[in-house]
């Protein structure tokens, strides 16, 4: 339904400014667009010297525009605090009860209670000023392009372009850490959306159908385990700092001890069997080690049977991966679900705490599944090296099935992104990649990239991206428009029934 056009006045077709202004393709003066409106009821003077970009939009178009900003900027920023946060309070209150447990052994400790907390605060307040720059970025490009170009000729490559000048705020983490793993993770999901675009391309079609194998990410899975758990043994300074603390945790194996495995392995005479030996004194085991040892089963579970071993493993680890899926599934509960906590609380509260124990009892498969499997293949060909560590780690990743099927191609994805990262540290490390010395944070430069790509499949391939992001993406950003409209157009249609 439109309005009729106002008599005398100049039709939407007759005014340049409203030609480039008005996105409707009404050229018969029935335009129920506030600008055409405003340009209709003025004389043609006026329409001709009006700006020819179609600045000509009401105040309250200005405010709209200012408020997505601001509103996806503060977004932004409690997404970015609170995930941040979240994980540092509970790394904080995991602190505070081993130095608890700890007081009576006087053990020194690197960092202060104080400096700890202190440092979780600006990590806090870098990581939100992060997202809510990205966010606000993002949205102040689109709508700085949209206004100069319009909404409908720019509709193909604005977000494009908006997610590649968004991406540079990585910086605000802090101008010398380097965050390659979540570079290349994010390269990863951005190569994801572009292979699913690729399936219903109708001429990339055909290339891309191996994409679509089902268990595509268990094999990926299983390919990155082979690289971060041989690492995590052989060569821990491949890892990032916080991943490497993470699996020094659910590895469950004291320093000493990997220590030992990596020195077999590579064939390389025992430098400290006391240290092992003095280590399981200390938890009450008496072992003698033999220093001409072929496999190292001994040194990695001391008097227990490799089987006795992995159930004991098992259990340990399913108690540390408990607080590890506390916020992952109860933050994003509040923001995904906020508005279904208070209709149905129990339901919502009832799926979150059957996925913190399925989540944790995929980590705790995981982690005991790696020592199983190591030990398996060392007592199978009575011997250990590289290419067993290597083998015996790649079946861990089958764990990942215990996952939802929703789940696994994060999962795997995220452990791809640090094992491809591993892997060229590693490379790099023996002489096989040159340093680069020109390009100093390649990481700024793939993350920038990926949202480019990311923000541009928002934008113009939502099918591609499930329920759950979508609802977060456009709490944050906004609802992308249909071809004809904008975010803030989307809500004005609603308080006017007459608009387009």
């Amino acid at each position: 339904m439109s309005l009729p056009p106002t008599d005398g006045s100049a039709t939407c077709s007759s005014c340049f400014s409203c030609q480039n202004g008005c996105f409707h393709g009404h050229d018969d003066g029935s335009c129920a667009d506030p600008r055409c409106i405003q340009c209709m009821r003025s004389d043609p003077p006026s329409c001709s010297s009006a700006p020819l970009l179609g600045f000509d939009s009401i105040p309250l178009k200005d405010s709209e525009k200012l408020s997505r900003v601001i509103i996806a900027s503060a977004k932004g920023f409690s997404i970015g605090a609170g995930l941040k946060g979240g994980l540092s309070l509970f790394s904080i209150l995991a602190r505070l009860r081993r130095t608890r447990l700890c007081s009576s052994s006087r053990k020194v400790e690197v960092f202060s209670n104080s400096e700890a907390i202190a440092l979780a605060l600006k990590e806090t307040l870098r990581y939100g000023l992060f997202l809510g720059t990205f966010a606000g970025t993002f949205a102040s490009v689109d709508e700085i392009i949209a206004s100069l170009g319009g909404h409908r000729r720019t509709a193909k490559w604005r977000a494009l372009l908006a997610g590649l000048i968004a991406g540079p705020s990585m910086l605000l983490t802090g101008p010398n850490t380097q965050h390659t793993s979540l570079a290349l993770y994010t390269l990863m999901r951005a190569a994801v959306l572009a292979s699913r675009c690729g399936v219903k391309s109708k001429r990339f079609g055909t290339y891309c159908k191996p994409l679509t194998w089902k268990h595509g990410d268990i094999f990926l899975m299983c390919l990155s385990s082979s690289q971060i758990l041989s690492a995590y043994i052989l060569k821990e300074d491949s890892l990032p700092p916080s991943y490497k603390s993470f699996l020094k945790k659910h590895g469950g194996k004291d320093t000493v001890i990997l220590q030992g495995v990596k020195e077999i392995a590579s064939g390389l005479p025992f430098t400290d069997l006391d240290s092992i030996e003095k280590y399981y004194n200390s938890t009450g085991v008496s072992i003698k080690l033999d220093p001409e040892m072929k496999i190292p089963c001994s040194i990695i579970h001391g008097n227990q049977s490799c089987g006795g071993h992995i159930i004991s493993f098992f259990i340990q680890a399913y108690k540390r991966a408990l607080p590890v899926y506390l916020p992952v599934y109860l933050i994003p509960a509040l923001i995904v679900h906020r508005e279904g906590l208070w209709k149905s609380p129990c339901s919502i509260l009832a799926k979150g705490l059957v996925g913190i124990a399925r989540s944790s009892l995929f980590l705790s498969t995981y982690c005991s599944s790696a020592w199983m499997w190591t030990c398996v293949l060392f007592r199978i060909f009575r011997r250990c090296n590289i290419p067993m560590v290597a083998m015996g780690t790649f079946p861990t990743g089958l764990a990942l099935a215990i996952e939802k099927k929703s789940r696994r191609i994060e999962i795997s994805l995220y452990c791809l992104a640090r094992a491809i990262d591993s892997f060229f540290t590693c490379t790099k490390d023996v002489g096989y990649l040159p340093q680069s010395k020109n390009l100093k944070r390649a990481d700024v430069v793939m993350f920038s990239i990926s949202t480019a790509i990311i923000m541009h499949c928002y934008s113009q391939e939502r099918e591609m991206f499930r329920s759950k992001y979508l609802i977060v993406l456009d709490w944050v950003f906004g609802v992308p428009p249909l071809p004809d409209e904008t975010p803030r157009r989307k809500e004005s249609r609603k308080a006017n029934p007459w608009a387009p």
